[in-house]
C-alpha cells in the first residue's frame, strides 16, 4: 500500500487523538526514518525520547526474539526471570528498595499517586490526600495524571477530575510552602520539564522541595518519565541535584521501543503496600522486561552517559551559534540530549514544518518553543546536519 491508501485507511478506522505529521513511516535504521516513499528523515524525535538507542539495535532486537519464543506473557501471577532480573539492576542503580512494573508512563504516574496515598492513609488517617504539582508540568492524561497536569486545555474537557491536586510556580519555593499543610500527601516534580518548555529545576528549588517535603512529612516524587534513563547525562535527571525523592516513575526509553513503565519507591513506601492494593494484566510483560535489561544495561554504561554530556556540549555549543545568528530566539535550554529552542512567534509549528520539509524531524514544547530529543546515539555529524536544518529553516522566518 502506498502512502495515500495507508493514510485513506487511517482516516477511516482509526480514532485520532493526535495531530500528525504527514508522513508514513515504514522503517528505521540508526538515528534515520525512512517513509513509504523512500524520504530519509533525521530523527530528533525519537518517539518522544523513547528510542534513546535508535533504531535496529542488534542486543535489543535479539533480547525481544528470544523472550518472545520463550514466553511472551503469562502475568503477574507468576514469577518470570526478566522481570526479577531488571527489578535488581533498576534498585541497585538507585535510591529505591523496591520497584513496580506497568506498561507506560501514566501509568507509572497513577501508581505512585496510589501508593502516595496508601502510605499517607497508613501512617497518618484518611485526611491526607492531597498532591502539589508544579506549573508547566506533564504527568500524564489519565484522570489521576492529568489532575496533575496543570493546563486547561488538557483538563477542561473532562472535569472534574481527582480531587486535592494544588499547583504550585515551577522554581518559586514559596509558591510550594505556601501551599503545604497537614493534609499535602506528595509533591511531584520533574527534574527538567520536557512538555512544559524544557525547563531545568533550579537547584536551590529541587534542594529546598527535598527540605520542604521532609519538614512536612511528605512524599516527594520525581517524575522522570521524559528527563530519566541518560537523557540528561546523568543515569537520573535528579543526580546532579545532590538529593534523592521516596517515588521516582520511570517509562518512555525503558524497553527500547516497547511498552513498559516503572515505580520505583523506598522501603518506607513498600512497607504499605499489600497484595490487591495495584495490578496490572500486562504489567512486566516478559518481552518488554528482557529488552528493558539490555536497553538499561547500555544507557547506564558509564562510556554511554559520557557519550550523552559530549554530544550535550555540541548541541549547546551550536545552538548557541543559533541563537548569535537569529534575534528570533530568546532562549537555548537543556542538557544532555534534551533541548529547547525558545522563539519570539505565536507558534513554532511552521518551523516544525520546514526542518521536516528538509529531513529534520523536530517536535514542539508548548508554543513557541522548539524541542530537540535525538536518540542518546547520536554522532557529531548527525548534530551538523541537524544544525544546518535548523539555520535553514530560521532563515526563512
Amino acid at each position: 500500500m502506498d502512502a495515500a491508501e495507508i493514510k485513506a485507511l487511517d482516516a477511516q478506522y482509526v480514532l485520532h487523538t493526535y495531530g500528525r505529521v504527514p508522513l508514513v513511516i515504514e522503517r528505521g535504521e540508526g538515528v534515520t526514518l525512512y517513509d513509504t516513499d523512500g524520504n530519509a528523515y533525521l530523527d530528533f524525535v525519537s518517539g518522544i525520547a523513547v528510542n534513546a538507542l535508535g533504531y535496529g539495535d542488534p542486543d535489543v532486537i535479539r533480547a525481544i526474539a528470544e523472550q518472545a519464543g520463550r514466553l511472551m506473557h503469562v502475568s503477574n501471577l507468576y514469577y518470570t526471570i526478566p522481570q526479577a532480573r531488571l527489578a535488581k539492576m533498576l534498585v541497585e542503580a538507585s535510591f529505591a528498595d523496591k520497584v513496580y512494573f506497568s506498561n507506560s508512563g501514566t501509568e507509572s504516574v497513577e501508581a505512585a499517586i496510589k501508593f502516595a496515598r496508601k502510605w499517607a492513609r497508613t501512617r497518618y488517617g484518611a485526611h491526607k490526600t492531597e498532591f502539589i504539582s508544579l506549573s508547566g508540568a506533564f504527568h500524564g492524561r489519565t484522570m489521576g495524571s492529568l489532575a496533575l497536569t496543570p493546563r486547561p486545555h488538557y483538563q477542561d474537557p473532562f472535569l472534574p477530575l481527582m480531587p486535592g491536586a494544588k499547583v504550585g510556580v515551577y522554581n518559586d519555593l514559596d509558591s510550594v510552602e505556601a501551599l503545604l499543610d497537614d493534609n499535602t500527601c506528595a509533591c511531584i516534580v520533574e527534574p527538567l520539564q520536557g512538555e512544559g518548555g524544557v525547563h531545568p529545576a533550579d537547584p536551590a528549588f529541587l534542594q529546598g522541595l527535598h527540605d520542604l517535603c521532609r519538614q512536612h512529612d511528605v512524599l516527594l516524587i520525581f517524575d522522570e518519565v521524559q528527563c530519566g534513563l541518560g537523557r540528561t547525562g546523568t543515569l537520573w535527571a535528579h543526580e546532579p541535584y545532590g538529593v534523592t525523592p521516596d517515588i521516582m516513575t520511570l517509562a518512555k526509553p525503558l524497553g527500547g521501543g516497547l511498552p513498559i513503565g516503572a515505580t520505583l519507591v523506598t522501603e518506607a513506601v513498600a512497607g504499605t503496600i499489600e497484595p490487591g492494593d495495584h495490578a496490572g494484566t500486562f504489567a512486566a510483560n516478559p518481552v518488554a522486561c528482557a529488552a528493558a535489561e539490555v536497553v538499561f544495561g547500555k544507557l547506564s554504561s558509564p562510556e554511554m552517559l559520557e557519550h550523552v554530556r559530549m554530544i550535550g556540549s555540541y548541541i549547546q555549543e551550536g545552538l548557541g551559534d543559533l541563537q548569535s545568528k537569529y534575534d528570533a530566539i530568546t532562549e537555548v535550554r537543556g542538557r544532555g540530549a534534551i533541548w529547547g529552542i525558545e522563539v519570539d512567534v505565536d507558534d513554532v509549528g511552521p518551523l516544525v514544518d520546514a526542518c521536516c520539509e528538509e529531513g529534520l524531524l523536530t517536535l514542539k514544547a508548548g508554543a513557541q518553543v522548539l524541542r530537540l530529543l535525538p536518540p542518546l546515539v547520536v554522532q557529531r555529524q548527525h548534530i551538523d546536519q541537524a544544525i544546518d536544518i535548523l539555520d535553514e529553516a530560521f532563515s526563512r522566518e
